[in-house]
């Protein structure tokens, strides 16, 4: 879907692309550590193997990550962080920690705000992606707050990034993405082949140990069965994803090119 003023041409048609050229950087942003291992993990993988340097933007800490009524919040928080970092490792190859960058707003209460935009419009200036990849903010009954905001957070922060005369005054010159890609998608644009990828994608969520029970279902004590459980269920999700364009395993995105 191109990104075109005004009405589109009457010889443009929906259509699916299959599998970008390998960016030179690629910024991954998503609400909660996890949310970009759960939506673009096996891209991700596949483009740091060819070359891409990857950046992980998380803009909560997580902190409501847990259904333990006792828990300690300030350590969840640093686990969470310990986490994604580790995620980012498996699905990079290499250590990630200058590469995982965390905003810090607190979880179930991010807003599509002028501070997390700017917070953004920076990583985009200073790092230069050439595809930027989050949440689709218009995902029809889309629950929770965080995903949509941070969607809508991410496009508006790519409009700003790219035009010189938003953010002056962050001293940072402005720089243009080539194509915004949105997992959890509305309307299905692109499609990545990840059939070589997705047991790379399972090793980096199961770094997040701490979401076993309240994400990936798997009850203390439950750990092998339920995890193998959640295992066959990823593979048959991304297996069914990649059936229509003929790949093993596939992710999907809505796609905004021409940005």
């Amino acid at each position: 879907m191109n990104n075109e003023p005004g009405q589109p041409s009457a010889a443009q048609k929906p259509s699916i692309s299959t599998n970008l050229q390998p960016p030179r950087v690629a910024m991954a942003i998503g609400a909660h550590p996890d949310d970009i291992e759960f939506g673009c993990g096996a891209t991700l993988a596949k483009w740091a193997a060819a070359g891409t340097e990857i950046h992980h933007v998380i803009c909560t800490d997580g902190s409501k990550g847990t259904w333990n009524v006792n828990a300690d919040i300030d350590a969840l928080i640093l686990t969470r962080q310990h986490e994604q970092i580790e995620a980012a490792t498996r699905l990079g190859g290499v250590q990630q920690t200058d590469r995982v960058h965390f905003l810090g707003h607190v979880d179930g209460e991010l807003e599509n705000s002028r501070e997390v935009q700017r917070q953004i419009v920076r990583l985009i200036r200073i790092f230069k992606p050439d595809v930027v990849l989050t949440h689709d903010p218009w995902k029809q009954y889309r629950l929770h707050p965080d995903h949509r905001n941070a969607g809508q957070a991410v496009c508006d922060a790519v409009v700003a990034a790219r035009d010189p005369h938003f953010l002056k005054d962050l001293g940072i010159a402005h720089h243009r993405p080539q194509t915004l890609l949105m997992w959890e998608a509305q309307v299905v644009h692109h499609v990545e082949d990840v059939t070589d990828w997705v047991d790379v994608k399972l090793r980096a969520l199961e770094a997040h140990a701490s979401q076993f029970e309240s994400t990936m279902k798997v009850a203390p004590g439950t750990e092998t069965t339920a995890l193998n459980s959640f295992r066959d269920r990823i593979r048959g999700r991304l297996s069914e994803l990649g059936e229509p364009q003929g790949f093993g395993a596939a992710e999907v995105f809505s796609r905004i090119s021409d940005l």
